[in-house]
């Protein structure tokens, strides 16, 4: 075990829990998105791969996320969970918008390790796709089965995630990746200000994931995702935040242990309480793990 790297995590949090995570057998038509400047992660990613990153980071379980908006992909993150008992929950893909929605939705309610379901919001023509009536119908149906929602969205999105959110007060919603600001330009003024607006809606979470691969992934300065966690830690307080790696998206950019490194070391003057909420009670309350 690596002694330097699991000494990074505070030793006295009971649970630790990455909370974006992914696997995948590479397929380049599928997986188009991961493009030949993302050579580092054109191959399979699996359970055991995640596995060793866990140890030797001293963390305790994940959730993984979709990639593929198709149930083939759930069935495939299932299979996983399934048979890791470090996955303690999957986000997955179902169609918000089919008229069969509720009977799929009672069917993955079945699953205990499923979770909430996410939408790559971010790569829809229709920068306003969640205001649909058809998709908030989709979203209106989550809370019955107990449903999470992850936002994952660019920064030119997060002007409609105020009229999607204060729609429904009851259903619980994590933003992925500080909705990707545009770290490598320090892009911070009007995400900044747009953050903060939503931050009020007390439903609405937020990952502190995806910094590196939004920064400059050859120049990255050791501080230059701080500014952008004072703002998410300012807004929404240390009980809706918490930690992801997004790995091994994160790859192209860091290592897993540098893309700890850099939430542990701007966490260190924290109280216990809040890193013990950060590292992993925050999750494990949003996602009921």
């Amino acid at each position: 075990m690596n002694e330097k790297s699991t000494s990074l995590m505070p030793s006295k949090i009971s649970q630790r829990i990455d909370a974006h995570q992914h696997f995948w057998n590479f397929d380049p038509v599928r997986d188009s998105w991961i493009n030949d400047e993302m050579a580092i992660i054109q191959r399979d990613f699996t359970p055991e791969d995640l596995q060793t990153q866990l140890k030797e980071n001293n963390l305790d379980g994940s959730v993984l996320v979709q990639c593929d908006q198709s149930e083939k992909e759930n069935e495939f993150l299932l299979n996983h969970a399934n048979n890791f008992d470090f996955i303690k929950g999957v986000v997955g893909w179902v169609d918000l918008q089919s008229e069969q929605l509720e009977d799929r939705l009672a069917y993955y309610h079945s699953f205990n390790k499923m979770k909430g379901f996410r939408h790559i919001l971010q790569g829809e023509t229709e920068r306003g796709m969640m205001l649909r009536p058809a998709f908030m119908n989709g979203i209106s149906k989550l809370k019955k089965f107990d449903f999470t929602y992850d936002i994952l969205i660019y920064p030119d999105q997060i002007q409609y995630i105020g009229e999607f959110v204060r729609a429904f007060p009851e259903q619980k919603f994590v933003i992925d990746h500080i909705a990707k600001p545009n770290i490598k330009e320090k892009s911070i003024l009007e995400w900044k200000k747009e953050m903060e607006a939503l931050a009020k809606y007390p439903n609405l979470y937020c990952k502190i994931s995806g910094m590196v691969t939004e920064a400059d992934w050859k120049n990255r300065g050791k501080d230059d995702c701080n500014p952008y966690m004072d703002v998410i830690v300012a807004t929404f307080g240390t009980k809706r935040i918490m930690f992801g790696s997004d790995w091994p998206v994160c790859l192209v950019a860091a290592t897993y242990q540098q893309t700890m490194e850099i939430v542990v070391n701007y966490f260190s003057s924290f109280t216990e309480t809040e890193k013990q909420d950060f590292f992993g009670l925050n999750a494990i309350n949003f996602y009921n793990l």
